[in-house]
């Protein structure tokens, strides 16, 4: 029966609920004449059966005109009790008007006070009971997920109002750090301390915590999320304030805990003259900008109004994806994909003339570690020849900046990748000390955050499997940055170059993977298995080191260093190569791998990079 009525289509559901309400509104103005006059027939019912086809008329219209029969029953609320006490308010005081206007003597006054009490309460009582029938209690609320709010604040207030419409989550209890509020009760929901989150959680079932502090800054954040990782919750949080258009705050606000929120770093606002000088009304060439750099630098440059931007990408998925994102924004610039290796150095040579490009994004490499050191050829061939190629076409083209992508494996690299990386630094370095206009410049930064295959993502894939959370070592340390951050510095950097800088970017303090896992664990709901928690969810188990991975990253090969114009970008003055030790190693790098060479290739990097020493 229930199945077949919640099938039915709405507006026989509505007709359904408009025909209970004509018998609602009858019986109530039958038992309002019983209750004032003690029979259930009097004589004086009987004369004034005009009523009972007067008031069905003019109420009906006024609920329908309301809006009772456009709630859905599943979520209604004080909707009902509104339209219902304004619908039979007019109701009695038209019928009230008519009364003394026909002067109806027989008719006792006390009986429409009574039917307005006893139609509000039979109209609003059905339909919750109704709601209780169809959507038991078990169903509209056990099985939700029962939700702490932190933050009575305005956006806890909103998000509550909209939980308690959603079938997902149930708003069980709110949590502030305000000792005025606590205590307080707020839409039936008690406001409670931090100090007794850990009762609230007992008392409540609770599974989830919703931090509900849209203005709250990152260092606040992180505090608050440090001290919930203590607890057995899945942790959600509403955006910044910023992200909250008009300050409406619904459902759709609702996200996972990103890893910036974990790591707390406070971004610093990007210098819009920097941002736009070597971009606005340009042609701009990215390589790699199917990557995860590449395709943030896509996505930031276009905001910055170029006159085209040239994708270049050698992945025809990742190149069709980042070209399909674009064509969606309205800014009007020429996005131009190419499917191309920068290997082919007439083909880079080519786009780069024929478009007549004035800035180059060089993010095309081969960037894990492991695979690398597996594909030695391959890895050092595309990262170091590749490079050399945009290189050389940005020279012989005029194009007036040229910046690497590098990364923090290039300091004193102990793997294949970091020192092909350091390898492509010597080659704009030394290009920069050749006749030249064009600005060659290259940043060097750490882990970013999501990227493809870095740790986060892994870590979240593994949680969602149910583990084991795999980390090298117990003492591994990485530098993370977020993807847009490390871009607008990115862009920011290769304005303030003069030729040859090594710009390194401010990473913060350096996070230790192991706790990192720890905290993702604890943030999803979950516990991880260890000495304290033999029964836990999650296992962490430790796979040793890679070939060639450190335990430490850095991002200074030496102690020259120098505070650039922003405060998050420094510039590193370090040892080069002259042109032509470059292009004899290159021109020897290209030959080795049409032989599969590994071992020669790496003595290449062996003799060249000063600090290289690998694991092996």
């Amino acid at each position: 029966m229930k199945t077949r009525l919640l099938s039915l289509n709405r507006i026989y559901k509505q007709l359904i609920t408009l025909f209970f309400d004509e018998l609602i509104l009858l019986f109530s103005l039958w038992l309002a004449f019983t209750l004032r006059l003690g029979e259930p027939f009097h004589e004086r019912l009987l004369s004034n059966l005009w009523l009972f086809i007067s008031v069905p008329i003019v109420t009906t219209p006024l609920l329908i005109k309301l809006g009772l029969y456009r709630s859905v029953l599943q979520y209604i609320g004080i909707k009902v009790i509104t339209t219902s006490f304004q619908a039979i308010t007019i109701s009695c005081l038209i019928v009230t008007f008519f009364m003394f206007f026909f002067r109806e003597d027989d008719l006792p006054r006390s009986v429409i006070p009574i039917f307005w009490f006893i139609a509000n309460t039979f109209i609003i009582t059905s339909r919750f009971l109704l709601k209780g029938m169809i959507y038991s209690w078990d169903s509209y609320v056990n099985k939700r997920k029962q939700t702490i709010i932190y933050g009575a604040g305005s956006a806890g207030i909103q998000i509550a109002e909209s939980l308690k419409k959603s079938i997902e989550y149930a708003p069980v209890a709110f949590l502030d750090d305000d000792p005025q509020k606590s205590g307080t009760i707020i839409n039936f929901i008690r406001v409670s301390p931090f100090s007794k989150l850990k009762k609230v959680i007992k008392d409540n079932n609770a599974k989830l915590i919703l931090i509900a502090i849209p203005s709250a800054s990152q260092a606040k954040r992180k505090e608050i999320l440090k001290k919930l990782s203590k607890f057995p919750l899945e942790v959600k949080v509403l955006p910044s304030v910023d992200n909250i258009v008009n300050g409406k705050v619904s459902i759709e606000s609702i996200k996972h805990v990103d890893v910036e929120d974990i790591l707390g770093r406070e971004a610093v606002k990007p210098q819009e003259n920097l941002l736009k000088k070597n971009i606005k009304g340009k042609n701009i060439l990215i390589t790699g900008a199917g990557g995860s750099i590449g395709s943030e630098l896509c996505r930031q440059i276009l905001e910055l109004s170029p006159k085209k931007i040239l994708l270049y990408e050698n992945s025809e998925f990742n190149l069709y994806s980042v070209h399909q994102e674009l064509l969606k924004s309205r800014k009007q610039a020429e996005i131009i994909p190419k499917l191309a290796t920068v290997t082919n150095f007439s083909q880079i040579n080519s786009v780069v003339s024929e478009y007549e490009i004035n800035t180059i994004f060089h993010a095309a490499a081969y960037k894990h570690v492991p695979m690398v050191e597996m594909n030695i050829s391959e890895g050092v061939y595309n990262n170091v020849v590749g490079t050399y190629n945009v290189a050389k076409a940005a020279k012989d083209n005029n194009v007036e900046n040229m910046l690497l992508i590098s990364t923090d494996k290039a300091v004193r690299p102990t793997n294949v990748m970091g020192a092909s990386k350091r390898f492509s630094e010597l080659i704009l370095q030394a290009f920069s000390k050749e006749k030249t206009s064009t600005c060659f410049s290259m940043v060097r930064f750490g882990n970013v955050l999501d990227s493809a295959g870095s740790v986060v993502p892994l870590f979240r894939e593994q949680i969602k499997d149910g583990g084991p959370i795999t980390v090298t070592h117990r003492n591994i340390t990485r530098y993370f940055m977020s993807i847009p951050e490390a871009v607008q510095l990115v862009l920011q950097a290769g304005a303030m170059a003069k030729g040859g800088d090594v710009f390194v970017l401010d990473m913060g303090e350096s996070i230790k993977i192991l706790d990192l896992a720890y905290r993702m664990i604890h943030l999803s709901g979950l516990k991880p298995v260890d000495a304290e928690n033999p029964d836990g969810d999650i296992k962490v188990k430790f796979t040793g080191l890679r070939p060639g991975e450190k335990l430490y990253e850095e991002l200074l090969i030496g102690d020259d260093v120098i505070q650039s114009e922003h405060p998050r970008i420094m510039q590193a003055r370090e040892e080069r190569l002259a042109i032509d030790v470059i292009e004899k190693n290159v021109k020897l790098i290209s030959e080795l791998r049409k032989k599969q060479e590994d071992i020669s290739i790496k003595n290449i990097l062996l003799k060249n990079i000063n600090g290289y020493k690998p694991k092996d």
